[in-house]
């Protein structure tokens, strides 16, 4: 079955995480998460789902490392036939933690369940595990996707990025940082087939973020610009808009 939905990827992910502390320390074992983004398109590993504004609201839960969260997609023009309503809801449970003795190398492990709803799409299941490097420069990440359900292909995406903090400080609770990211993906033959239509495995998309990071008080408001492209000329001649630029502003809290 070939497929051409979905998605959303901004500083590489689309949701904001909120991680609890597990230390002897930390006396609230459980945080929650609240965010809301507003973006002029919603760009997925490269794919243009929609080219008009819409809003992506996130709800999480994170406790000794786990994380459960729940993500929508609501489009917020007619273009789809669908204005006000969600075309997409996505369950992920996450779980990340340092490698023991060496707490500068991260690995997560999760999945994401895909549902589509006020969409002809079936939902469909992907199982994800990664590495992070948080103690060298740019930060270099990996993750590995497994569509187990739909599509049962693999996706791979490669990562850097930097966050420059406290680039401007008003007080001690209002500051601002600047993150930026890149991201390529790439993906087996599978993958492109029941996406593209497309044989044979090869580069996906180049992706390219910028976001300023502004902290005030409990809450981190984030304007951001983004960039992306297509690398395959056969998938770019299967994909109506092989590049894309996007801007997008969340505001998110944790409690």
């Amino acid at each position: 079955m070939k497929l051409t939905r979905y998605g959303s990827l901004v500083c590489g992910l689309v949701l904001t995480v909120f991680v609890a502390g597990t230390g002897a320390a930390e006396k609230q074992t459980v945080k929650f998460g609240l965010s809301a983004d507003y973006y002029s398109k919603y760009i997925w590993r490269g794919q243009n789902i929609d080219d008009k504004s819409v809003l992506q609201p996130t709800v999480s839960a994170s406790a000794y490392g786990f994380t459960g969260s729940l993500w929508g997609n609501l489009d917020m023009t007619n273009k789809n036939d669908t204005s006000g309503e969600f075309s997409e809801f996505d369950w992920i449970l996450d779980y990340t933690a340092a490698v023991p003795d060496n707490n500068w190398v991260n690995f997560s492990i999760g999945t994401i369940y895909y549902r589509f709803p006020n969409t002809p799409f079936d939902p469909t299941t992907e199982l994800y595990a990664g590495l992070s490097l948080s103690g060298v420069p740019l930060t270099p990440s990996f993750k590995w996707y497994r569509d187990v359900d739909e599509i049962k292909g693999s996706y791979f995406q490669f990562g850097v990025g930097q966050f420059f903090e406290k680039i401007y400080v008003m007080n001690e609770k209002c500051y601002c940082g600047l993150l930026l990211g890149a991201s390529y993906g790439w993906a087996n033959s599978a993958y492109n087939n029941g996406y593209f239509g497309v044989d044979g495995s090869g580069s996906n998309d180049l992706t390219l973020s910028a976001a300023l990071c502004t902290q005030i008080d409990t809450w981190m408001v984030k304007p951001n610009i983004n960039y992306s492209t297509m690398l395959s000329n056969d998938i770019r001649q299967a994909t109506d808009k092989s590049d894309n630029f996007w801007a997008g502003v969340g505001i998110s809290t944790s409690f």
